[in-house]
């Protein structure tokens, strides 16, 4: 544990006693950190000198752990696929709370990924009936694998969310909620190394990132129930651009979220009652 933590301080690694203790983990050895810690097998120890190898080239750590916990629970998550991170949880939890005030709520979870945001709903509203959209193939395989693990609780769909609304009936859903590719190409190129192994067209929306708002705003508010609402989470520095969308598309309700750092991090905009 000591040598792994070494090797990854110097390399600046900000956390290097969690990572460590992780690759360690993954390994199979345990919890090094426990007051008792059982000694590694040589075969562990071998495994984890392998990890630091692959994680001092900066291979994200949930790659490597192959699963990574969401809320209350894990999911599978590894090449092909956007890594669900704790700035997420936010979104996901206004979606439940938007849900939440629908008997049998219809939420749709666009641009799905591991399917993070649409298990979260379908855990927390048990009478919630979740479509999960996805169009790139090894995200959708994640997906299909993760919903299977916690009992099949949402449809998946594979679609391209840029067309898919063409094929919808008008008031299908009571919530859409979505994280979807917002970093600018300027942005993309001072990303941390460990952002390049995760699919680019899981991240990157064009020169200014608001692709898929722009088009969220125009083409998904007939789709979208009277009252119904939407919930999406942002880049930092995109609040105003995707309020202003909205509020140009006619919803109604519009409102920013700030994530436990105080950064602007979800927008939820609703569909007007008389509209």
């Amino acid at each position: 544990y000591r040598q792994l933590r070494s090797r990854l301080c110097a390399q600046g690694f900000e956390d290097a006693g969690f990572e460590a203790a992780q690759l360690l983990r993954i390994a199979g050895a345990g919890d090094v950190r426990a007051a008792d810690p059982p000694a590694p097998s040589p075969a562990a120890a071998e495994r984890a000198q392998q990890l630091l190898l692959r994680r001092l080239r900066h291979e994200p750590l949930q790659y490597l752990a192959q699963e990574w916990d969401f809320l209350d629970f894990s999911v599978f998550v590894g090449e092909g696929v956007l890594i669900p991170r704790a700035d997420t949880e936010l979104c996901a939890l206004l979606a439940i709370e938007a849900a939440r005030g629908y008997a049998r709520p219809r939420v749709a979870d666009l641009c799905s990924g591991t399917g993070v945001l649409g298990l979260a709903v379908a855990r927390a509203c048990k009478n919630a009936q979740v479509t999960a959209v996805e169009a790139l193939a090894p995200a959708l395989a994640y997906l299909t694998r993760n919903n299977l693990r916690h009992g099949s609780l949402m449809q998946v769909v594979c679609a391209d969310v840029l067309c898919w609304q063409e094929t919808l009936a008008e008031q299908s859903f009571d919530v859409i909620v979505s994280n979807p590719p917002y970093v600018t190409e300027q942005e993309y190129q001072a990303l941390a190394p460990e952002l390049y192994f995760e699919p680019k067209t899981a991240l990157t929306a064009g020169d200014d990132g608001l692709v898929f708002y722009r088009h969220f705003a125009a083409c998904y508010g007939r789709v979208l129930a009277k009252g119904g609402w939407f919930v999406m989470e942002i880049g930092e520095t995109q609040a105003d651009a995707v309020m202003c969308l909205f509020e140009q598309a006619g919803f109604c309700s519009i409102a920013m979220h700030r994530d436990s750092a105080q950064n602007p991090r979800v927008i939820t905009a609703q569909r007007p009652l008389g509209e």
